[in-house]
């Protein structure tokens, strides 16, 4: 897709900056539709690229709170909950990219959070607070806090430890896999510790949740 294009026959006041969204990575474009929308037409402009048709524009505007200057945590995630929350998977995906470096800045104020996200009626708003505290993630940078202490992520993990979406499970088992990476005893022993309740969605996550264990374990004996 040309995204210059898609900018000017959206927002043609901006086609001056069209040639911004081309010749870069995909994640590099998105930040930039995303810094295009709020500086130039502002918060609000933003708010209302929410129900445009386009899910590459919902991107944008989903980038834009990411990008958005002096807001508390508590405020971003008030105005990423619609795209967290999004009909279309990308959109859901550029959200959690763009909250991570505000989670990476304070991992244990955002795990406080969006505690209270796993408790929501939208598995999209379960799946997200797993996702963007994912130790490791993609496309993103690491939470380096959660690689050497993952247990700071149990007020997330344990509220969805038997969730029924396997939506919600296969985010919660990459996370758990994430951390596996560098704390594998620490993840095994979750996995014991959960399956003592017998439940066949825990089971399935953990199963996903181990899958690397073994090959951490034989490349470091010592663990």
């Amino acid at each position: 897709m040309d995204m210059g294009n898609l900018l000017s026959f959206q927002f043609p006041e901006l086609a001056d900056h069209a040639n911004d969204l081309r010749n870069a990575g995909l994640v590099a474009r998105m930040r930039a539709g995303g810094r295009l929308l709020h500086d130039e037409l502002g918060l609000g402009a933003v708010m209302d690229a929410s129900i445009v048709t386009s899910d590459t524009v919902r991107g944008w505007a989903a980038m834009s709170v990411g990008h958005a200057p002096g807001l508390a945590f508590d405020r971003r995630l008030e105005l990423i909950r619609a795209f967290a929350d999004d009909a279309h998977f990308a959109v859901r995906e550029w959200a959690w990219l763009s909250i991570r470096p505000h989670v990476a800045e304070d991992v244990h104020g955002a795990v406080v959070a969006l505690t209270e996200w796993t408790r929501d009626p939208s598995e999209r708003l379960r799946r997200f607070a797993t996702e963007v505290t994912r130790p490791r993630g993609v496309w993103s940078v690491h939470l380096r806090v959660l690689k050497s202490t993952p247990e700071i992520g149990l007020p997330l993990l344990e509220p969805l430890r038997a969730d029924p979406s396997r939506y919600v499970q296969d985010s919660v088992a990459n996370w758990l896999n994430d951390a596996s990476k560098s704390q594998p005893v620490w993840v095994r022993e979750v996995c014991e510790r959960w399956r003592a309740a017998e439940d066949p969605r825990t089971e399935r996550i953990c199963r996903r949740a181990l899958r690397s264990v073994g090959q951490v374990v034989a490349s470091h004996p010592d663990l």
